[in-house]
């Protein structure tokens, strides 16, 4: 389904000129302490990296493309082996974040791919860290602009390692496996055989950089790109981000705040009033509220996604992620993890904006994902096939082994009680969706979903990890409860 397009422009020059302007605040407000339940698991860096000397506090933000090349391998002479690709170790710049892209977002990276990574703090080496190669089904719909401008490659999941300095990289092709002719005779097939890797892959090591310093922007009515900061604080696509929340929150605010029932249901009234029946006015279900940081709070840099905003009609589901980014974060790091897979998503694989609709960490902090508005119907690019009238939400981490910390899940059900509600929608009841095309529903086809779903209801893939798609039911159960059902 097309979403509708706003105009970034206009967003901000109605903004500018009925709201003033914040003074300058924390961009990047920390999380909570970190208690037991989000402690770090064994092994695991012991505090925030610092970024290396001389280091610019002001850093937007880098991603090096390296591409790679054939690696010799080490058997025994006349001894077959994979044809790997990769790179040997070397030192690059500073970065924090890496994946593996390649040509054709349609092709599918059948092998594993394995990084080690030098810390910048300690000087020592990682052992190997896997790479999720299955990403292809967090993507924007087929047929729509987004997938369809030509420019989105094919992707890992992005790996969060900390902040490093050095990298070596191996990507291995699984086995074809046996291949029977016409005759379903495999005798002469060669064991040997490999699936062929994508062609074009590159490895992008992201440096999420530091927050934009909290330049307020232009003053009330003024659009002059001269007068505006240069690292993208006060740009026309940061007011613009920031004034699709108006209604929610002043124009440059880090947060919006959490509400109590009584307000959050008179906003509702103000949002969606003319929409809802006389019932769902004498009595509307709706979760309060939860505070939410801004893309201005985790330190958006604006510039690098689209202008325009893109809208589906409504939010009828909610589809649950895992970043698969790995689970070696401190809260505090979150926001540079986000704006790590914000520059992966539109640098590396060429989207319009961050993937997902919002994001958790596991601290229950919830931050805005891409932009156009919290409350709004906006377009996403997360569960290929159905990113209309959904929402996309992921929890930092990667969830298979691990178990999601009870704040992150009660941050999920918050965040769903109080945006289904928007829309009217009970967290515990089912919805159809019509499919825009996938491996698991073919396209046109209207598909009964649960209104809190995982990825892997609509997709086939392991998203979100089994640990948090096994406590989904809990979360609807909780997202229905805080809508007074």
């Amino acid at each position: 389904m097309r979403g509708f397009l706003a105009s970034s422009i206009g967003v901000t020059c109605a903004a500018a000129l009925v709201l003033p302007l914040t003074p300058p605040a924390a961009a990047a407000p920390a999380g909570p302490a970190l208690g037991a339940e989000a402690a770090m698991s064994a092994g695991a860096v012991a505090a925030p990296a610092r970024r290396y000397a001389g280091a610019e506090p002001d850093l937007p933000g880098s991603t090096q493309s390296l591409p790679l090349t054939v690696l010799p391998h080490d058997r025994a002479a006349g001894t077959p082996a994979p044809v790997q690709q990769g790179l040997p170790r070397r030192d690059v710049s500073l970065f924090s974040l890496v994946g593996v892209v390649w040509d054709d977002p349609g092709t599918e990276l059948h092998g594993r791919v394995q990084v080690r990574t030098r810390s910048v703090d300690t000087g020592t080496w990682s052992g190997w860290q896997d790479v999720e190669t299955h990403n292809a089904e967090h993507a924007p719909d087929p047929d729509t602009a987004e997938r369809a401008s030509g420019h989105v490659r094919g992707a890992t999941a992005p790996l969060w390692v900390g902040e490093s300095d050095g990298v070596e990289v191996r990507v291995t092709p699984e086995a074809a496996g046996p291949r029977p002719d016409e005759n379903g005779d495999d005798s002469a097939v060669d064991p040997t055989a490999v699936t062929p890797l994508p062609p074009g892959l590159q490895l992008e090591l992201v440096d999420p950089g530091e927050p934009a310093p909290n330049d307020p922007g232009p003053r009330p009515g003024s659009l002059n790109p001269e007068t505006t900061s240069a690292a993208g604080a006060g740009t026309a696509e940061a007011l613009a981000a920031s004034a699709a929340n108006a209604e929610l929150a002043p124009l440059g605010a880090t947060e919006i705040p959490e509400l109590g029932r009584a307000e959050t249901e008179r906003e509702l009234l103000a949002l969606r009033g003319s929409e809802l029946t006389e019932a769902q006015q004498a009595k509307p279900y709706i979760g309060p509220r939860p505070r939410i940081v801004t893309r201005r709070g985790w330190g958006a840099d604006e510039r690098l996604r689209e202008k325009q905003f893109a809208y589906t009609k409504k939010v009828k589901a909610a589809f649950v992620h895992h970043t698969a980014s790995g689970g070696k974060y401190w809260c505090t790091q979150a926001p540079s993890l986000i704006r790590g897979i914000y520059r992966y998503h539109v640098k590396s694989m060429r989207w319009r904006d961050l993937g997902y609709n919002f994001v958790i960490d596991r601290c229950g902090n919830i931050y805005e994902g891409r932009a156009g508005g919290v409350a709004k119907p906006v377009l996403g690019a997360h569960t290929l096939g159905f990113n209309s009238d959904s929402m996309g939400i992921a929890v930092l981490g990667s969830y298979s082994s691990t178990k999601p910390t009870k704040r992150a899940l009660k941050a999920l059900a918050r965040l769903t009680a109080w945006k289904l509600g928007l829309y009217g929608v009970n967290p515990r009841g089912k919805t159809y969706l019509k499919s825009g095309g996938g491996n698991l529903y073919r396209k046109g086809k209207n598909v009964r979903l649960n209104a809190i779903s995982g990825h892997r209801d609509g997709f086939s893939t392991e998203c979100p990890g089994r640990q948090l798609y096994k406590r989904l039911g809990t979360a609807r159960a909780s997202a229905a409860r805080y809508q007074g059902r």
